[in-house]
């Protein structure tokens, strides 16, 4: 059969066709088996199908100067196919200039606009069961070290969460007690016997193994300083960790050469620190040998927090109480007013809540928001600061703000220009043997009561000093809030958020 030249050209282009739909179905078959082989950072595994082994994630590094590509190189050799993932806040530059093989993973956790969400998540790159944090600066001198490390962890897996080998350097790793308490702002550091293996914090440098799904279950896994923010989150879960007898020596001694870049590294850590204890709402911190860091407001600062609704502060929406440094600060400015009541010749007493505080804690209660005083009213022109409020706000030496209170005919001292914390003096005058004065608070306490109170006052234990409160001020106190108030705590307004029930 003869072909015609139409024909002939439509063989050849259904053969090209078809030569071109084999090729693209080949292509695609090995798209399929490289990404099978090698799936993508967004396909995460089940945890139940981690593989067995340990990656090495290096988190806490300086850009300007650090040692990662050699501890990168130092575990890769002897170990050539460990997984590696450096994790930093943003591309590092100077570069870094790491082994390029497919284990050897780094990181930058802050998100781009263009990027899909999992590139800079850290747990997407991590594939096996477990997982070792190593700081910058580490020789391992063997495969075997992480290895015991793994068989020591498998060992006492029912006993610890974490181990950890210590970085032989200048300052031996030590083994610390941790209570963090999120509802009073607070953690506090002690030393542990100098022979614990077991604890729940150390101070030192040390690589930290522990479960990968433990690690990144964490609310903030990788927060600087890595090692503080993760015992401290270990510790709300009750973790601990053991102290092994495996170490790793330190490439250099020390690390930053430089007192300039040692001087930029302290600033950096910080700055980290502060950042950290303001992310977990941790105000204030007590170091194991005894000294106390601060990290809320001060004379300089804002209050911690903002205007009351419904006599309800805030924080206790936030199942917390008031911040200890605000604490502090009332209590720095109820001594000192009634350091100065006491010199002009102004009775004064505890008043409410404040008197409520002394006869419950002997200090402020721990959830309150200000110190009340009730004072003579006759006596208010014995003391030149409270004469002078009357015209207008004053700042006193001690950097402390007199004035009469917008709300009414009573007296207000703040703790600072900037930071208004405050004692509110109530003025009180006997009219017929009842105790009464001009301006009322829709508060269920504030009310008249017999002037036998006060005659005569007595001192009572309060916040580390001793200040004056109504005789029998058992009585005194369940005349104002009732039956039973003293031994049956409860928040302010329990409508709106109650003890008891933890609404």
């Amino acid at each position: 059969m003869r072909i015609t030249f139409c024909q002939g050209v439509l063989a050849v282009a259904i053969a090209i066709n078809l030569l071109i739909l084999f090729y693209i179905s080949r292509l695609q078959q090995r798209v399929l088996h490289r990404h099978r082989d090698h799936p993508h950072p967004s396909a995460h595994q089940p945890r139940g199908l981690l593989r067995s082994g340990v990656t090495v994630l290096i988190r806490e590094f300086e850009d300007f100067e650090n040692y990662v590509p050699d501890v990168v190189r130092l575990f890769v050799k002897h170990k050539p196919e460990l997984p590696v993932v450096v994790a930093a806040d943003r591309l590092p530059y100077p570069p870094m200039v790491l082994p390029s093989t497919p284990n050897i993973q780094v990181v930058v956790l802050k998100p781009s606009p263009d990027q899909p969400a999992h590139i800079s998540r850290p747990e997407t790159y991590v594939k096996t069961e477990y997982v070792a944090l190593v700081p910058d600066g580490v020789r391992v001198d063997s495969a075997s070290q992480l290895e015991r490390m793994l068989e020591e962890f498998k060992a006492s897996q029912a006993q610890v969460q974490m181990v950890a080998a210590p970085v032989q350097s200048l300052a031996p790793l030590q083994c610390l007690n941790l209570k963090v308490n999120l509802k009073e702002w607070t953690a506090d550091y002690t030393a542990a016997p100098p022979s614990s293996k077991v604890c729940a914090a150390l101070k030192g440098e040390a690589v930290v193994l522990l479960r990968t799904r433990d690690l990144f279950n964490l609310s903030m896994p990788l927060a600087k300083p890595l090692l503080t923010s993760l015992f401290i989150q270990a510790s709300l879960r009750g973790w601990v960790v053991r102290l092994l007898d495996v170490s790793f020596s330190a490439l250099h001694q020390p690390l930053l050469t430089s007192s300039h870049n040692q001087w930029k590294a302290d600033n950096l850590a910080k700055a980290n620190r502060l950042q950290l204890f303001r992310d977990f709402g941790i105000k204030r911190v007590v170091l194991e040998d005894g000294k106390e860091q601060w990290f809320g407001c001060s004379k300089e600062t804002p209050r911690c927090f903002g205007t009351i609704r419904d006599d309800t502060p805030e924080y206790l929406y936030q199942n917390r109480w008031t911040p200890p440094c605000c604490l502090r600060a009332l209590r720095e400015t109820a001594k000192y007013v009634i350091g100065i009541l006491e010199a002009s010749g102004v009775r004064y007493w505890l008043e409410g809540g404040t008197l409520l505080g002394a006869a419950r804690h002997q200090d402020i209660i721990p959830w309150d928001y200000d110190v009340d005083l009730g004072v003579y009213l006759e006596d208010i022109p014995n003391c030149e600061l409270l004469r002078s409020a009357d015209s207008g706000s004053i700042v006193d030496e001690k950097g402390f703000v007199w004035e009469k209170a917008i709300e009414g005919d009573f007296y207000r001292v703040q703790y600072s220009e900037r930071n208004h914390l405050h004692v509110d003096l109530w003025p009180f005058y006997p009219k017929n043997g009842v105790m009464t004065k001009d301006t009322w608070m829709d508060h269920r306490q504030d009310i008249e009561f017999p002037e036998h109170f006060l005659k005569p006052l007595v001192p009572i234990p309060f916040a580390g000093f001793l200040a004056m409160a109504p005789n029998d001020y058992w009585s005194f106190l369940e005349l104002k809030f009732g039956e039973g108030v003293v031994e049956n705590p409860e928040y302010p307004n329990p409508a709106v958020k109650s003890m008891e029930k933890g609404k």
